[in-house]
This record gives C-alpha cells, sequence and structure tokens, in this order.
C-alpha cells in the first residue's frame, strides 16, 4: 500500500523536472561526444539466452513459446555485453549505446531493478584510452548542466579535474591498512589464502562468516573501507584488481595476478567499470563455469552459458570496454540523493 504521492502527482513531478530535464542534457552531450569520436551508436537486444554470468548478479527470467508450444528460457540482460562483443566480433571498430538494463534484488538509494547503463567499446585500443574517456564524460556531463561540482550525500569532488589515478593494492595499503598482495590467492592454496585474509580482515574490525570466500572479504574490505575514501575532491580510477575479481578481463601482461580492469569513482560512488576484454573462449568458459559454480553453492540457481558469445570470442579483436551507470551520474551532476529522482517513471 502507497503511503506517499506517487512519482506521477503533478507537484512531485513539478519537484522531480529539473533533474530529468538534466538527464536528457547529459545524455545528449555524451551521445555527441562520441559520435564526434567516430563512435557508432547501436541497439541491443534486452532478450538473451543468458543474462551474464556473474556470481552475484541476478536475472529477470521469462520464457519464449514457439508455435509448437515448446518452451525456453529466455532472461533480461544485466548488461549489453555480450550482444556488444558480439558486434565487435562482426567488424565494428568504435560502438556504443544507451542500453535499459535490468538486476533483481537490487532496490536501495543507488539501485533500481531497471536503470539504464552506458557502455562503449575500442577495438584495438588500450584499457588506459577508457580512463582518458571517462574524464571526458564527467566533463561533458558537468558542462551540459553547468556545474562545477559533483555531489552526493555531503561529498563533492570536480568534475573537470583529472581523475586520481589509484591502484586496488595501494587503495588497501592506504585506506585498509591490508597488504593485498601477502593474501592473494596462489594455485592449490585458495584456502590458505582465504583464512590469511580473513584474519586481517577481523583483526580490521569487519565481520566474515563461516562461509565468506576470498571473493566475499575483497567485496566486504571495498565496500566499507575503501570505497567511502574514493572521489573525494575529484574523481577516482581504481585500477589492477586481481584477477579473481575480473571475469571477462584479460590478465595483466606485466603481472598476471592482475587483471586490466578499473572502476571509477566519484563522492564515494561506483560510476563505471571497464575492462581490457579477455578475448579468450576457453579461458573465459572456465571463468563462467567457477562463476556459477559459486552462484549454484551461494543462491541455489545458475544461469546458462551463451555458446554464442564464447565463438565470437574466438573471433572478436583486442579490445576494450568500459559500462557507466548513467542514472547515478546525473545524480551526482544534480546534488540528489535517490535514483529514483533522476528516473522518468520509477517503480513505486
Amino acid at each position: 500500500m502507497q503511503t506517499s504521492a506517487p512519482w506521477w502527482a503533478p507537484e512531485i513531478h513539478t519537484r522531480r523536472r529539473p533533474a530529468l530535464l538534466a538527464r536528457q542534457r547529459i545524455a545528449g552531450a555524451i551521445r555527441r561526444l562520441f559520435e564526434d569520436a567516430d563512435f557508432l551508436e547501436v541497439e541491443t537486444a534486452i532478450l538473451q539466452v543468458s543474462p551474464g554470468n556473474e556470481t552475484h548478479l541476478h536475472a529477470f527470467r521469462t520464457e519464449l513459446v514457439r508455435l509448437d508450444m515448446a518452451r525456453e528460457p529466455l532472461y533480461l540482460h544485466t548488461s549489453p555485453e555480450f550482444a556488444c562483443k558480439k558486434l565487435l566480433a562482426a567488424g565494428e571498430p568504435r560502438l556504443f549505446t544507451f542500453a535499459r538494463v535490468f538486476r533483481n534484488r537490487e532496490r536501495s538509494a543507488l539501485h533500481h531493478p531497471e536503470f539504464t547503463m552506458l557502455e562503449w567499446y575500442r577495438a584495438g585500443e588500450s584499457y588506459e584510452r577508457l580512463m582518458d574517456d571517462c574524464a571526458l564524460v564527467l566533463h561533458s556531463a558537468a558542462d551540459a548542466v553547468e556545474t562545477d561540482v559533483l555531489v552526493h550525500r555531503g561529498r563533492s569532488a570536480d568534475p573537470r579535474l583529472a581523475p586520481e589515478r589509484l591502484s586496488v593494492s595501494a587503495a588497501f595499503a592506504c585506506h585498509a591498512g591490508i597488504d593485498l598482495e601477502a593474501v592473494l590467492p596462489a594455485d592449490g592454496d585458495n584456502g590458505a589464502a582465504r583464512d590469511a585474509f580473513a584474519t586481517i580482515a577481523m583483526a580490521g574490525g569487519l565481520r566474515v562468516a563461516p562461509d565468506d570466500g576470498w571473493s566475499d572479504i575483497f567485496s566486504r574490505v571495498i565496500s566499507e573501507r575503501v570505497e567511502p575514501k574514493l572521489g573525494l575532491g575529484r574523481a577516482t580510477i581504481l585500477y589492477d584488481y586481481p584477477i579473481s575479481e575480473a571475469a571477462l578481463a584479460r590478465p595483466k601482461p606485466t603481472d598476471p595476478r592482475f587483471a586490466e580492469r578499473f572502476e571509477l569513482y566519484a563522492c564515494g560512488v561506483e560510476l563505471a567499470n571497464a575492462f581490457g576484454e579477455l578475448t579468450d573462449p576457453e579461458e573465459q568458459r572456465a571463468r563462467f563455469d567457477h562463476d556459477m559454480a559459486e552462484k549454484q553453492r551461494i543462491y541455489g540457481e545458475r544461469y546458462p552459458i551463451d555458446e554464442d558469445f564464447l565463438a565470437a570470442l574466438a573471433v572478436m579483436p583486442a579490445a576494450s570496454g568500459a559500462a557507466l551507470g548513467l542514472d547515478r551520474l546525473v545524480m551526482l551532476a544534480t546534488g540528489t540523493d535517490r535514483i529514483e529522482d533522476v528516473l522518468w517513471t520509477p517503480l513505486p
């Protein structure tokens, strides 16, 4: 039972409308930014045979009913990534999309079950080039709404300053007092690494459950100790994640313990996630199988693997790609606290 006025009530819409108009201007500015850089805007299908195979992402399921009444499961995608990479395999060198994506079990001030993801890909270019793109996106968004500051819950960042670049290992040392490299899993040593990590995390005041794996502890350190310190004053690019925390990213050639992955933060809020893309289909299959086994262990379910995607990886060129939450960027550019305030028609 709804206890407050709905979003469509005229007085509520009047309050929300300035942020919604800002959203339109920001999206338009970003579109021009990519078009001027010779990117092609594409539209990807929302229904997919697999919604993605990351352990902690949850999808909405539906069914395709054929004329013979045979039924096949389909999913609303959690990201347009698989489709975009198939277009890279088809020969598109630079592409971007504003995709409506869907994630179940996610509802908070920063999460909504349906939201808009900006994704873009560069064939034959490094993931460091995407760091430069992220800075330009922030600058364009600020120009579109004529603001000099991004704001969220008392934290602020200057969108025109070059983002700080901080490795994950340095962030753990600086903000959590943890030597991450000392507890990285090694082949055949995952249990010992997990236990050592748990001991250090608990000594630092973090809660660790008996069934938490290494990745669970890593995520808790990131969310409770590191994220709140990122993107203050200016944006932060957090780069070089442990290879276990980068499901679709390629290993760093100079240190395969880490992956070519970075995340963009502003005001303590994660805005974007980027990869130097993995193009080895057998390695990708092994990672999917591992993550789906974890999903089965934790949640009692798993999603199918998109065999067509793995086939496309075999011919996809070396590339880098990024995904940015448009709604969160609009929130920070307009100083709003809840994601519903920048969605035209949010769920009640």
